[in-house]
């Protein structure tokens, strides 16, 4: 997993008032919780420092400081405002090294499916992987074979496993099949 190093400043104003004037300020507020006290810590961060974090589909472990104290986290929530996308609030979860974590890992596809050189289209219906595992063993993407998915065959998050990782989503979820094409049904009409 690929770290990412930021950078916030405590705040004890917590409400309302506090809030919007950091904002005005271009600040975020965030939290992050989960560590062994179980007491959150509230912090602001700024907008340049997080954009490369947020957008993007990637996974990070963030080294985040805040005054004297280091936490390893990973971003587990972002609130954005309806109307102008601007960043509301961000939440950490701290992790540890002894104690499982619930993300959502990127799905790629690799091969070339039997259904698509017979015509069909593949599709990923899944994007993303719900999976329970310590931060360690968290790939960053999850790799699955499709070189032999056939045409009208699907692949669903049951028949996968990887080591290390406890699968959370669904298991009759359909990651990626191959669909049967026009042009594919023509062809089998015209041969059938």
């Amino acid at each position: 997993m690929k770290t990412f190093e930021l950078k916030g400043e405590a705040r004890t104003d917590l409400g309302k008032k506090a809030t919007k004037a950091f904002r005005n300020e271009d600040k975020i507020p965030a939290i992050i919780y989960g560590g062994d006290d179980k007491k959150a810590v509230h912090f602001t961060v700024t907008n340049s420092d997080v954009r490369k974090l947020i957008y993007t589909p990637e996974i990070f472990l963030v080294d985040l400081t805040i005054g004297k104290d280091n936490y390893k986290a990973i971003l587990k929530d972002i609130q954005v405002h309806p109307v102008t996308d601007a960043i509301l609030h961000l939440d950490f979860l701290h992790v540890f090294d002894n104690k499982p974590i619930v993300i959502d890992v990127p799905v790629v596809l690799d091969g070339l499916a039997e259904g698509v050189k017979a015509g069909g289209k593949l599709s990923l219906d899944l994007r993303k992987i719900k999976v329970k595992a310590l931060y360690s063993k968290v790939p960053e993407k999850v790799h699955i074979d499709v070189s032999g998915l056939a045409l009208g065959k699907s692949i669903q998050v049951g028949e996968l496993s990887f080591e290390g990782l406890e699968l959370l989503s669904a298991k009759n979820a359909v990651v990626c099949r191959v669909q049967l094409t026009r042009a594919a049904r023509g062809l089998a009409a015209k041969n059938g």
